[in-house]
């Protein structure tokens, strides 16, 4: 999963911060780690030689290790033929609430804040199931948008095709471009992503197991959201946000 809770300049500190794109992801892998620069080892020099380059591979995905309380194990292999798998950690989540700081957001078609994404199925348990926690706190519970579940439902399947959990697109694009094209005019928005999962229980676990994402989750200032969910490989999109 991942939830990245990134401003977008200059009213939250940070913009959305896009996630290196990992190398394909195999079960049981973390949520992705941040870039880290690794320098190669410089060869000695010559005296007239100029000092070798240093280049910066990708840091790798950490395996994860399980905990009841952060991401779900996989089931045991009797229940499922893929029970050797472990679901991947969430991803830093995203989050802005500066819409001046993309020009572009002002220039989407109005949101329709009473429209609602027709849920069903696995998707509206997502939704049932944040508005439970909301209530647990004390937050409004959320609406879901049809041009929020518009842009969560394509990110999912972006990331499904490309084998890829991370809040940027293939196409380069970060969440706040994907909720405004899909016709979103926002104020704040957040969004969170997951992989592996198998289920809605599942994948709110890992994700209120996970600060960042908890706090998307829990963040009263969010009126609606959109759910996405992709196969295979159980890509997840939560898409929050409040209508300017």
């Amino acid at each position: 999963m991942t939830s990245a809770t990134v401003p977008v300049p200059p009213a939250v500190p940070g913009a959305p911060v896009p996630t290196v794109p990992a190398a394909p992801q195999t079960p049981g892998a973390v949520a992705s780690a941040p870039h880290t620069a690794v320098p190669r080892a410089t060869a000695p020099k010559a005296k007239t030689a100029a000092p070798a380059h240093k280049r910066h591979p990708s840091a790798p995905h950490p395996k994860a290790k399980p905990r009841p309380s952060a991401s779900p194990s996989a089931p045991k292999p009797a229940a499922t033929a893929t029970a050797a798998a472990t679901p991947a950690a969430p991803a830093a989540p995203a989050t802005s609430a500066a819409p001046s700081a993309t020009p572009s957001a002002t220039a989407a078609a109005p949101s329709s804040p009473a429209s609602q994404a027709p849920a069903s199925g696995a998707v509206a348990q997502v939704v049932q199931l944040v508005n439970a926690e909301r209530a647990k706190v004390g937050c409004s519970p959320l609406t879901a948008n049809a041009s929020l579940t518009k842009a969560a439902q394509a990110h999912s399947e972006d990331m499904a095709a490309h084998q890829n959990m991370s809040h940027t697109g293939s196409d380069g694009s970060a969440p706040g471009d994907r909720i405004t094209g899909a016709g979103y005019v926002w104020s704040s928005y957040g969004e969170n992503v997951a992989y592996g999962y198998a289920t809605p229980e599942q994948v709110m676990a890992g994700w209120m197991a996970s600060p960042g994402h908890k706090a998307n989750i829990l963040n009263c200032s969010f009126k609606e959201i959109g759910v996405g969910l992709a196969q295979p490989g159980s890509y997840w999109t939560q898409d929050f946000g409040t209508a300017r």
